[in-house]
């Protein structure tokens, strides 16, 4: 009688869960990833709130998530995922590569941030890498991110600029954010004076261009 030697179980895929407004992009990713021998794409999204209550019901090892979604920002939601489903790690993948954006990133407990301009494979082995425990980051944005230092917005000179960004006015701004209309001209005075720009509107580029929104 010979004896056979012990099987291993089958590897489980790494769970994705890929969050991308832009449908043609989130295909692409969904089919490219799905192509790895250990991965497996269980959900996606296209808007930003629907990221945690799917998280939740699919449970996925990881979540790539872009920044600009309808409903709310990816780095938002990242922070909420985080907070509610921390075995699920979070890798920002993003077209804009702006120094705020990484270290608001960071802060919401983002394990890596990559800009969409690489090949599917630097993707794939940066999945690997943060469900390893490693930190990955575009070396360049974090080259830029040291150099531009931290947003100098308040929080809530961040959140009157953000309900500025369609044009709204002071009256406007007063009623979403439940502030008076002197308390919003104080806070916009200071942004724009922090940003080194003429007018709110100027100043809500400013911040956007710098990844501070």
């Amino acid at each position: 009688m010979t004896d056979t030697p012990d099987q291993q179980p089958p590897v489980r895929p790494v769970r994705v869960l890929l969050a991308e407004d832009q449908g043609m992009m989130r295909g692409a990713l969904a089919l490219l990833l799905g192509l790895e021998e250990d991965m497996e794409v269980v959900a996606q999204v296209a808007a930003g709130d629907q990221i945690v209550a799917t998280a939740l019901d699919a449970r996925p090892d990881i979540a790539l998530l872009d920044i600009e979604l309808p409903g709310r920002s990816g780095l938002d939601a990242a922070a909420d995922l985080r907070a509610q489903l921390p075995s699920c790690k979070v890798l920002i993948v993003t077209t804009f590569g702006r120094p705020g954006y990484l270290r608001r990133a960071m802060e919401a407990g983002a394990s890596g941030f990559l800009v969409k301009d690489g090949p599917v494979e630097e993707l794939a082995a940066a999945i690997r890498r943060v469900l390893a425990g490693e930190r990955v980051i575009d070396p360049g944005l974090a080259a830029a991110a040291l150099s531009a230092g931290p947003s100098p917005l308040t929080q809530r000179e961040r959140d009157v600029l953000t309900a500025a960004v369609d044009g709204a006015t002071v009256a406007d701004i007063a009623g979403r954010l439940h502030l008076s209309q002197a308390t919003v001209r104080n806070y916009l005075s200071a942004a724009i004076g922090k940003t080194g720009t003429r007018n709110r509107m100027e100043a809500v580029r400013a911040a956007r261009q710098n990844g501070w929104l």
